[in-house]
């Protein structure tokens, strides 16, 4: 059978992109629907415009550490209106960038999304197109608690909250994970009342609790107010507030309320069964190789449910496409990537590997090599005390997991989930030099306090005198 083209992608996220343009460089002839805008979710309302606020917000709680200076006085257009700064970041990205690596795409943008015929085809904009492999990159959407009051009273997601105005004078934020967190403390720092109400025990209930309980104490130092442990009984909303009621009885009052409570699958009017492809609540099913029931169809990125990291969703999309070129003994096992995660709160919360909480669950024995900022003369010296580094382990040194918690650990944690990767020990570690001094030498400590812990027996101290006097 003729196609139209080698390959159809539905969606240019992340893992539409790498996907998009991989094939597009090896010579493919590749084919693009985007119902949105090139970038997707992590592009348009993710990770860049809320890395950007952060910064924004970084900037001006700097400022407001110094009294004798007046913030309104000052020529700082970016704090004064972030919104508008991030919307023209965005809109230069998006056609001086983004556009330009679509050159050999033929591509449908804005124009609603497309829907299966069947495995080899789709209907996109009126236009019936056929491909020899079709890639599903659809992503999600904010998923919204079932509370009275909540869907009716149109609160704020990750989806329109940078496209606001103004920065409200009071924000009550549902959630506590990485969205929640990073959104709290930004929108504390640019001046809102913020309040976080989360059902769990403490924020960041998936990460280590460590990192979440010191996130906890900078969060609250900075005058957010944390509500764990509740849950929502009620909104309601009135022209200009929102009034949350939670099941403890606790009332708060906001002017604007962001729902941060996770993400769900939106699979509407792709109608996946007309092309056999299997999918449930929790995702589109893939097998190790990321192809769907239907094998020329693959779905990649957070809408098969597996990580909802834009990272792992670039990194799916070219697994995915090398797998569709590569004969079945040679294919690659997108399970057996690890996956790096950092949230970019100040501090920043960084970890690959398996959790402390995980080696229990599967009553794996493990020792905890920690090495902290405030130990560090750097850090001291560069006023960087808040933090640490901290490996799980086994005795011979095989390395389990990681945490890194303080100034750098997106950067520095890239180095751990290589070594997990290649099976390296933290032999590995402490002879690889780093640069001194940074913030990643503390990696290099915590080899070496891996290695003193060797030391300690008064066997392996009689075996060390023996063999520095032969």
């Amino acid at each position: 059978m003729k196609y139209d083209y080698d390959l159809i992608c539905i969606g240019l996220g992340p893992a539409g992109m790498a996907v998009s343009i991989m094939g597009s460089e090896m010579g493919l002839k590749v084919f693009a629907v985007e119902k949105h805008k090139i970038g997707g979710e992590c592009m348009n309302c993710g990770c860049i415009p809320s890395k950007a606020l952060l910064k924004i917000a970084e900037h001006r709680y700097s400022v407001s550490k110094f009294p004798a200076l007046q913030l309104e006085k000052l020529h700082l257009p970016a704090v004064q209106k972030p919104f508008a700064k991030i919307a023209a970041d965005l809109q230069f990205i998006g056609e001086k960038k983004n556009k330009k690596m679509f050159d050999k795409v033929d591509l449908i943008l804005g124009k609603g999304s497309a829907k299966f015929i069947n495995r080899h085809t789709v209907e996109a904009d009126g236009r019936k197109l056929t491909a020899r492999y079709i890639f599903a990159a659809v992503g999600t959407k904010p998923a919204i608690l079932q509370v009275p009051g909540l869907h009716t009273s149109c609160p704020l997601t990750n989806e329109n909250i940078f496209s606001l105005k103004e920065v409200p004078e009071s924000l009550t934020i549902l959630g506590g994970g990485a969205i929640a967190c990073e959104m709290a403390q930004a929108f504390c720092r640019l001046g809102s009342k913020v309040t976080l109400i989360q059902r769990s025990k403490y924020i960041l209930s998936r990460n280590d609790q460590k990192a979440a309980i010191l996130l906890e104490k900078q969060l609250r130092k900075e005058g957010i107010t944390l509500l764990t442990g509740n849950l929502l009984e009620k909104v309601e909303k009135t022209e200009d507030t929102y009034k949350i009621t939670t099941k403890s009885g606790k009332i708060i009052e906001s002017e604007k309320l962001l729902a941060a409570t996770g993400r769900g699958m939106d699979f509407n009017g792709l109608q996946l069964e007309n092309a056999g492809i299997k999918y449930d609540s929790k995702g589109i099913k893939v097998n190790k190789y990321l192809q769907t029931s239907a094998r020329n169809i693959f779905a990649v990125g957070d809408c098969n449910g597996f990580h909802q990291f834009s990272h792992a969703a670039m990194h799916q999309g070219m697994i995915a496409l090398l797998n569709a070129m590569t004969p079945i003994g040679f294919k690659k096992d997108f399970r057996k990537f690890v996956v790096p995660a950092t949230i970019f709160t100040d501090p920043q919360i960084s970890q690959v590997g398996m959790t402390e909480i995980q080696l229990q669950q599967k009553n794996i024995k493990y020792e905890t090599h920690t090495a902290e900022y405030q130990d560090y003369g750097a850090a001291i010296a560069e006023e960087l005390k808040t933090g640490f580094v901290k490996a799980f382990t086994s005795p011979l040194g095989k390395i389990y997991g990681v945490v890194i918690v303080g100034n750098g650990s997106g950067e520095m944690i890239n180095e751990w989930a290589l070594a997990i990767q290649k099976n390296m020990r933290l032999t590995e570690i402490m002879f690889l030099q780093h640069s001194f001094p940074t913030m990643g030498f503390l990696s290099k400590r915590v080899s070496e306090n891996w290695m003193m812990r060797r030391m300690q027996p008064a066997w392996v101290k009689s075996l060390c005198r023996l063999a520095f006097r032969l």
